[in-house]
């Protein structure tokens, strides 16, 4: 590469008042399939420098104007021209003012009267030295581009494993949970079905008694009193109606635990979202509940007309989890700040809203907590990147739910947050083909 380098044509600036040094030095720099330009002053050489960019400069430094040490300054100041060699030709041999000359960005010096065999062999000596440089800062940014999508590629992998087991064990527990649930579930409800005719045909047996017998033994009415007949007789019935909707609501549960766990396919499947929103929604239920630091927490859900999407169920589900998640941990941390009144005043509250907008399902999911900078909010999706203590968060979470969106999902998720105004998280996804 140096070599190919070397035999294209170069470029060199020379930059004298002198037409004669010019002339001659042309002349020599052309004998060796080196291309001359030329300038009589450091303003027109400036202005060269950054056009042409070439390969050399050769500047003298007694020039009318500004001479070559300002010229040279004002070139390594230049981000166009700063990296070019400049070679000082001078008929000045104190010390220090080379000393000065190679302090300021020069490469080498040529004394005058200058030998031409000694300026070609600089010449080359720098043009080779030059283009080594350039190839070995290519190769450095080459090499440092692979080495940065090889770890971006590393970090993908590792998200998509710990995101495949994480979701895999998660699925199986549920999973496991919500079939176990079912067997009493099951039985218990299909008991309660079978009691409540049969109590009520116990209760009309004991009132068939009560008019039968219309004078009770003494015996028979305390102990009415003591367990409070008529009381009995009318809750009774209530109980079992509890109970039955006690079931019911361990039903939803235990299908809310399925829906969340479902198990992805190698292939897309239509999904409902509001079903997975609302099974995420009822795991997170115990957190939302008020505590001694704040009241509960507020989800008001905003459901547009959407369709089923084509989609990976699980991983969707796994998306809205950490949002959701995120919006309570910083619900409850914007509670350190306020008192319970302040809270119930203006009650904390996250809301879901859901529409469809060029062929896209858009879901928007927004608390009024605590913000953040904009400096924090840049690298939320960051590999690794949390502001929560040690032990409270992996600095996963985002990532692998842009991951998601973005990679399985041909979609977009973006952040609008601000100190105090709280945060929006926007997932954008195709509707795709049924």
């Amino acid at each position: 590469m140096i070599q190919d380098c070397l035999t294209q044509p170069m470029h060199i600036l020379l930059v004298d008042d002198n037409p004669n040094n010019l002339k001659v030095l042309s002349e020599a720099i052309q004998g060796y399939g080196w291309k001359a330009l030329m300038a009589t002053d450091g303003e027109s050489a400036i202005e060269q420098a950054e056009y042409a960019c070439p390969d050399l400069i050769i500047l003298d430094v007694m020039m009318p104007g500004i001479d070559g040490f300002e010229t040279c300054q004002r070139l390594k100041a230049n981000s166009i021209t700063q990296n070019i060699p400049v070679i000082f030709m001078t008929a000045l041999s104190d010390a220090l003012d080379k000393v000065k000359g190679l302090e300021i960005g020069a490469v080498d010096y040529i004394t005058k009267p200058f030998q031409q065999e000694e300026v070609i062999a600089r010449l080359k000596l720098h043009l080779k030295l030059s283009h080594l440089t350039r190839t070995l800062e290519e190769k450095v940014e080459q090499r440092t581009a692979e080495l940065t999508q090889s770890l971006q590629k590393l970090q993908q992998t590792q998200l998509q494993m710990i995101q495949s087991e994480k979701m895999s064990a998660l699925g199986n527990l549920v999973a496991g949970i919500a079939h176990e649930m079912n067997n009493p579930l099951g039985f218990i409800f299909a008991t309660l079905k079978q009691a409540k005719p049969n109590i009520a045909d116990i209760i009309e047996h004991l009132r068939l008694y009560q008019e039968s017998l219309p004078n009770p033994s003494a015996e028979i009415i305390n102990h009415a009193e003591q367990i409070d007949l008529d009381y009995s007789i009318e809750d009774l019935p209530k109980m079992i109606e509890s109970m039955t909707m006690a079931c019911d609501r361990m039903k939803n549960i235990s299908n809310s635990l399925r829906t969340f766990s479902r198990a992805d396919r190698d292939y897309k499947q239509p999904f409902d979202l509001h079903e997975g929103i609302d099974s995420t929604i009822l795991i997170l239920k115990h957190r939302l509940k008020a505590n001694e630091e704040r009241p509960e927490i507020e989800i008001f859900t905003e459901y547009g007309n959407i369709p089923q999407i084509m989609c990976f169920p699980g991983q969707l589900n796994q998306v809205f989890m950490n949002i959701l998640a995120n919006a309570i941990d910083a619900l409850d941390e914007s509670s350190n700040s306020r008192s319970f009144q302040e809270i119930t005043d203006n009650s904390n509250q996250i809301t879901i809203t859901t529409f469809v907008v060029e062929k896209q399902v858009k879901i928007i999911i927004a608390d009024n907590g605590i913000g953040m900078s904009k400096e924090i909010k840049e690298k939320i999706f960051d590999h690794l990147f949390t502001t929560k203590e040690i032990n409270k968060g992996t600095g996963l979470g985002l990532a692998i739910a842009k991951q998601i969106i973005m990679d399985k999902h041909d979609g977009q998720i973006d952040c609008l947050s601000s100190p105090g105004e709280g945060t929006k998280f926007i997932i954008s996804l195709p509707i795709g083909d049924k």
